[in-house]
This record gives structure tokens, sequence and C-alpha cells, in this order.
């Protein structure tokens, strides 16, 4: 797969975690809880997927295996945990500070740890050099960042709230790594995709029962069957994200989704906003980062490795 196909698939999924944090935003905001909203999920991707768990006996095989003689280490399975707590983060926050803000929180996490988990091998092929090109579209993105959510710097609220994405951020790129490592171990995305989902229900599951004992049941569920297609969309993702990491390193992947996220952010926040509409300095702030992505994704002009 080439540099332009890797990029454009991942993209794609860049903007279905858009949408997929406007969905789980909207579903916490009906329950009254973010963290039954990252449940509901998670654990509904659980379920599409265990309904395939026969035809994945080879690939969960493989990776007992693997865990048995080494070569994939246990922590390695534990990703999902890190996308427990992005989806998460969407219900606690996007509420309050609308999908672009959500996003470009996220952004300034993900791309500078992508530089860090590629630069110490935790991908599928080793270390991947940090080139002139990669640096520079990772600082372009976070200077997209701060362009974009210039006009709420004054909002203490927002900005203490904007930690948590800008947290997740940071462990999306951890997951995407490891994942992939999973993937390579499996012979296939979806065992992969399978125990990502596990470990992310298994993170949240206690959490709410812990809520639950403290608060009370949230709110009933919601009869609108769309507040519910956030975990099929996140099976998406994690598979894609699974299956390209080897092929394009995680800055790269981190990248071509941030492009997508936050062209999907922009996207819904005009026209379904949940919060206030973006202003001129969030279009701004999204054209830069597509500039980051292209530039990051030129191959280097040695012919050492990327």
């Amino acid at each position: 797969m080439n540099r332009a196909a890797g990029v454009a698939l991942a993209l794609c999924a860049g903007l279905g975690v858009a949408v997929q944090a406007r969905i789980n935003g909207a579903l916490a905001q009906r329950l009254g809880d973010g963290i039954a909203a990252a449940t509901i999920s998670f654990g509904t991707g659980l379920v599409l997927l265990l309904v395939g768990a026969f035809w994945m006996r080879p690939g969960l095989a493989k990776v007992r295996l693997a865990l048995r003689d080494g070569s994939l280490r246990a922590w390695q399975c534990l990703g999902g945990a890190c996308g427990a707590f992005l989806v998460a983060t969407q219900g606690l926050t996007v509420p309050a500070l609308g999908v672009a803000v959500f996003t470009v929180a996220v952004v300034a996490g993900q791309s500078a740890s992508s530089l860090a988990v590629d630069r110490l091998g935790l991908v599928p092929g080793g270390k991947r050099a940090v080139t002139v090109n990669r640096a520079l579209g990772a600082i372009l993105c976070v200077v997209a960042v701060f362009i974009a959510v210039s006009g709420r710097l004054g909002d203490a609220r927002a900005l203490g709230l904007a930690l948590l994405p800008l947290l997740a951020g940071i462990g999306i790129a951890w997951q995407q790594g490891v994942n992939g490592l999973v993937r390579q171990a499996a012979g296939s995305v979806w065992p992969a995709t399978l125990i990502n989902f596990i470990v992310g229900t298994s993170a949240l599951l206690p959490v709410l029962l812990i809520i639950v004992a403290v608060r009370g049941i949230p709110g009933s569920l919601p009869s609108d069957f769309w507040l519910y297609l956030g975990g099929p969309i996140g099976i998406t993702f994690i598979a894609i994200a699974a299956a390209l990491v080897r092929h394009v390193g995680v800055l790269l992947l981190g990248l071509g989704t941030i492009a997508g996220q936050i062209i999907g952010a922009l996207i819904i926040d005009t026209f379904f906003p949940v919060a206030a509409r973006p202003g001129p300095a969030t279009f701004v702030g999204a054209l830069i980062a597509l500039a980051a992505v292209a530039l990051a994704s030129r191959p280097p002009r040695t012919t050492s490795a990327s």
C-alpha cells in the first residue's frame, strides 16, 4: 500500500471519529452520564465483534502463542484502555466544548506522542526515524491547535475540560502502535479489534458500577437508533488503524486521522452544533493541520528508511 492510499484511508477513519464524538456526546447528554455513554458505545461494539468470534479463533490462537513465547507482551494488548478513555472523554467534554475544540485538543496530544511512539519502535516494523518532514508536520499540527482554540483562551472552564481529550490524544498514538503489534501477531485486524474492545469494555464497566452505586442508575435509554452507532464506528476505526500502522507508521496514521477529524468536526459543529459554532480561527487552524499532513506525508529525499 502506498503512502497516499494509506493517508486517504486514515482521513476517512478520522471523519468517523468526529462523527463518533458527536454521537457519544449526544448520548451522554440524554443519559446524563458520560461514562454510561462510553460503556454503551464500547459494549455495543464488543457484542457485534463477539458474533464473529468463532471465525477469529485462528488469529486469537496465534495471539496466545505469541504471548506464550514472548514475541508479544501482555501490556501490548492493553491498547483498548486508551480507547476507552478517549470515548469517555467524548461523553464528558463534547457537550460543553463542541466537537471542533474537542478534536483539536486530541490533536495536540496525538501529534506529539506519535513521534515518540514511532521513534521508540512501538509499531510493527520497528523504529522509524524522526525526519524533518515528520517533525515539522507534528509541530504545525500543534500550532494549528492553538490557532483553532485561540478564541476560547479566556474560558478557564473550557481549557480545563480540554485537558481530558489532550491526555486521550497522547494515549491514541500508543494504542495505535500496540494494536498494530497485536494485529501482526494475529495475522488479521479482527482479533486485534476484538481484544481492543474486550479491554476497553472491561476498563469502563467497574467505573460505571461505582458511579451507579454512588449516584444511581443513569437516565432511561433513548430510542433514537443513531445514538448507538458509536460502537460500530469505533470498530471501523480500530480495524483501519490496526491494518494501516505497519504501512505508514504511527505519525502518518495519526496525522491522516487528525485531518479527517478536523474536517469532520468543522462540518458537524457548523451544521449540527452542540456548543459555539467554529469561528474563523478554527477554520485557519484546520487548514494548517491539513498542510501539516501533506508535509509529513512527503517521502524523505534520501533513500534511508523513514
